[in-house]
């Protein structure tokens, strides 16, 4: 019996929260070896994709991005966009006939016996299902990772990019120093906005970034084209401008605070991942960024029949080690400890 007819729809025997591409790749493992299952997803497929800016393209390749054995092809050749992924996740859910039920939050989870209880919420009300077996991709960028300052929550204030086009002609601030500020900065200054840099150490890039992307902020900070703050952070922001204090190694310290102009400010400061899930369910997390404890063998939590997959099993990173082309792996490890084979 597939996820697709079960025999009563309140009871499966594998539960899988979160439609992200490792989500969908459990999915559709789940499906080929005929495992009655459901899958819940807040909102659509790939919805933390829907975040990126038009046309962002992927650090990896095609080929190891690509799921369910299905080949990603491009029309250049070139690593993919958003739109092109997302459409390609569209793709592989159409030819495996893959059920999803999008836009039904997961609010709660429990134990229950030998299996879990779940609590959804839908447009149309609330409702609960029971399986034997739970499976949470719920990936680690579930929300901006704020800076709680005053001013955070002002309309011009922003932790998504979104489309360059807004800032031109307009004085934007970008804040943080790793991969998504130094890409931001280089596309809003190429859109035609006066960009300036407040990052909190005193190199850009300086532990993980791209260096490609680094060396050509820094080309166009030498040349006057953007410009760089380096040691400060941003304490409080107002309509007019941002209060930037001095930092050392990253932690603010003691000086004179400067007062940056900006009409929009950018804080690219990262992203936190919802760990809530594995918490109700009694999952050990270890450490400042709540790491699930798990067996690399199986992918199985210390709660028994309790998996995590995809970047989840890394909880809130801030240096990325799991992404996406290297957790195909936990989806293989968690269907052969389900159903016994690979």
């Amino acid at each position: 019996m597939t996820g697709q007819t079960p025999t009563d729809p309140t009871r499966y025997d594998v539960a899988v929260v979160g439609a992200g591409p490792i989500g969908l790749e459990m999915a559709a493992a789940l499906e080929r070896a005929g495992v009655n299952y459901v899958q819940f997803e807040a909102g659509q497929i790939g919805h933390t994709f829907t975040w990126w800016p038009p046309n962002t393209r992927f650090f990896s390749s095609p080929e190891r991005v690509a799921i369910a054995g299905i080949p990603v092809q491009t029309v250049d050749q070139e690593k993919l966009t958003r739109e092109a992924y997302l459409a390609y996740l569209r793709g592989v859910v159409q030819q495996l006939d893959l059920v999803v039920n999008t836009y039904e939050r997961v609010l709660s989870a429990r134990r229950d016996g030998d299996g879990f209880t779940l609590r959804t919420t839908t447009r149309t009300g609330e409702r609960v299902y029971r399986c034997r077996r739970l499976v949470l991709a719920t990936g680690g960028m579930a929300g901006p990772n704020r800076l709680d300052i005053p001013g955070e929550d002002l309309a011009h204030v922003t932790h998504y990019l979104g489309d360059p086009h807004r800032y031109f002609r307009t004085r934007l601030l970008v804040v943080g120093g790793m991969n998504s500020a130094l890409e931001a900065a280089l596309r809003c200054w190429r859109a035609g906005a006066e960009v300036t840099i407040s990052y909190r150490r005193a190199e850009l890039g300086r532990d993980a970034a791209k260096r490609h992307l680094t060396a050509e902020v820094l080309m166009w900070v030498r040349e006057g084209r953007i410009r760089f703050v380096p040691e400060t952070m941003p304490v409080e922001i107002t309509p007019e401008h941002v209060v930037l204090a001095p930092t050392r190694d990253g932690e603010r310290t003691e000086g004179e605070p400067i007062r940056q102009p900006a009409d929009f400010v950018l804080l690219s400061t990262g992203f936190v991942a919802d760990m809530s899930l594995f918490e109700q369910l009694g999952v050990a997390l270890h450490g400042q960024h709540r790491v699930p404890e798990f067996s690399p063998e199986t992918m199985e939590t210390n709660v028994p029949n309790l998996y995590v997959a995809g970047t989840a099993a890394g909880g809130t990173q801030t240096q990325y080690k799991l992404f996406i082309e290297t957790s195909h792996v936990d989806v293989e490890k968690i269907a052969a400890a389900i159903v016994g084979r690979s």
